[in-house]
């Protein structure tokens, strides 16, 4: 009489052993193996900008997966690699008035390479006797907006004793674009909507001497649909004295007063700024010492804090240099 309930047994436990197996079996799933290079990098410009230097310049390649650097060559030799989110660079160490031809690949983590670029050539200035007079500041500087996330700058031309051979535009004291000396005006894409930013402009002559800064234009990008409107401050001013900075600005309007402002410098918080009674009608302003010796150099942004607690947008950023 048990015969039967132990082969019964059995046979439960062999099917829940083979449920179990098969269950396990279909769990692991193959990982596909990335085999798709990348598009070729597009839009690759080349401009001369100096007599031993090259700025190259592309638009962004696409990945079925994502894009994780570029490589630059010249004469077919690599001289530069590149994070992805890097569409710039300068090419030194060139043989003057020579041209050079350069081209640009993507890759991507797997290690798929794109085919190259279309070629481009740019040649190299002429040795200039020593010049040490660098051009004079580009005037007339503004900025108007393409977009949400795009930006058309325009100025005035620059002189200098030689030539002008080229002019550098700067967010946050950062190089973003470069155009050839006999422009005067430059397109920046990639901004995203909603946030402020500040640009200048540099002049610079073949000897590589740079004029001062051009006085900042400030933008706004358009928020995207359905997002808020921005709550950053403006008219943001950074002005140095002798072991000390002054900056002013003007609070955002948020129905309420703002009686907290964060003080960021080169990126990173510094300091809260705080009013214990009520703040000051209209401009704001705050001087903090510094201790860094003359010629260093701050880029300062803020942000208030809103009505609910929440810390608001930043402001287009002001670069200061300590006197």
């Amino acid at each position: 009489m048990q015969r039967p309930l132990a082969a019964s047994l059995l046979t439960a436990l062999a099917l829940t052993l083979t449920l179990t197996l098969a269950g396990c079996s279909g769990a692991a799933v193959p990982e596909v193996k990335d085999t798709r290079a990348p598009t070729a990098p597009s839009g690759v410009t080349a401009a001369a900008g100096s007599a031993s230097t090259v700025h190259v310049m592309w638009s962004a390649a696409t990945d079925d997966r994502a894009v994780t650097g570029y490589a630059v060559y010249s004469e077919d030799r690599k001289v530069k690699d590149l994070p992805a989110t890097t569409l710039m660079t300068d090419v030194v160490g060139l043989a003057p008035a020579t041209p050079h031809r350069f081209t640009v690949r993507a890759r991507d983590a797997a290690g798929n390479v794109s085919p190259p670029s279309a070629t481009v050539t740019a040649t190299t200035l002429r040795a200039a006797a020593e010049d040490h007079t660098p051009p004079t500041t580009p005037a007339a500087f503004r900025a108007t907006p393409d977009g949400s996330r795009a930006v058309t700058l325009r100025w005035s031309a620059a002189k200098d004793d030689t030539k002008v051979t080229a002019y550098d535009v700067y967010q946050a004291d950062t190089r973003i674009h470069t155009v050839p000396g006999t422009a005067t005006t430059a397109h920046v894409t990639g901004l995203r909507p909603g946030t402020a930013y500040a640009f200048t402009v540099r002049a610079r002559d073949a000897a590589e001497n740079s004029s001062p800064d051009s006085t900042p234009a400030d933008l706004t990008t358009a928020p995207s649909p359905g997002a808020p409107a921005n709550t950053a401050p403006t008219r943001l001013t950074a002005t140095a004295a002798e072991g000390e900075i002054t900056v002013t600005w003007t609070p955002p309007d948020t129905g309420a007063p703002v009686t907290h402002h964060e003080l960021h410098l080169n990126g990173r918080f510094a300091t809260t700024v705080i009013w214990g009674t009520a703040p000051p009608p209209g401009r704001a302003a705050y001087t903090f010492p510094v201790q860094d010796p003359p010629g260093t150099r701050y880029t300062v942004t803020l942000r208030a804090r809103l009505p609910d607690g929440t810390w608001g947008d930043f402001s287009a950023p002001r670069t200061v240099v300590v006197r």
